[in-house]
């Protein structure tokens, strides 16, 4: 049974990036030893994207690779969140309307950038079914209406 998920992100200054993680967003974390925070998230989702065959992966000890993972935090009031987020000193950049909701990055001390958004669709976690404009399908069927192989 699997009881959460995991994400790592790298870091030119992790030690400042963990401070804006405790001090900024205010996300609890635990010490696993000597000052290393692990950070508890809210509530999260996947979604699993196409990439381009060679899209940027990191190798692994087995030779493989593991697989390009991007960090959005999800709000449902961006111009709230952003204005709460400049009072703290923090830059966020031009807010974005894209076709899956309204979109920003959050610059960390290191200068890695993480993503903010304000989704206009249906969320795993709210277990909200928006009907999605040109979604008609069942979850696990394919366009001609046919049940997809689970792999």
């Amino acid at each position: 049974m699997i009881t959460g998920a995991h994400f790592v992100m790298f870091s030119t200054w992790p030690e400042a990036d963990r401070a804006f993680f405790h001090d900024v967003l205010r996300f609890r974390s635990v010490d696993a030893g000597g000052g290393w925070l692990i950070f508890a998230l809210p509530p999260a989702e996947v979604g699993v994207h196409p990439a381009e065959v060679g899209a940027r992966r990191r190798k692994t000890p087995a030779g493989s690779g593991m697989a390009k993972v991007d960090l959005y935090l999800m709000c449902n009031d961006l111009h709230a969140l952003i204005k709460s987020l400049l009072a703290r000193n923090v830059k966020c950049t031009e807010i974005e309307e894209a076709r899956w909701g309204l979109k920003t990055t959050i610059l960390l001390p290191s200068g890695s950038e993480i993503g903010l958004y304000q989704p206009n669709h249906s969320t795993a976690i709210a277990g909200t079914r928006k009907k999605v404009q040109g979604s008609r399908r069942e979850p696990g069927k394919s366009k001609s209406g046919a049940r997809r192989r689970a792999r």
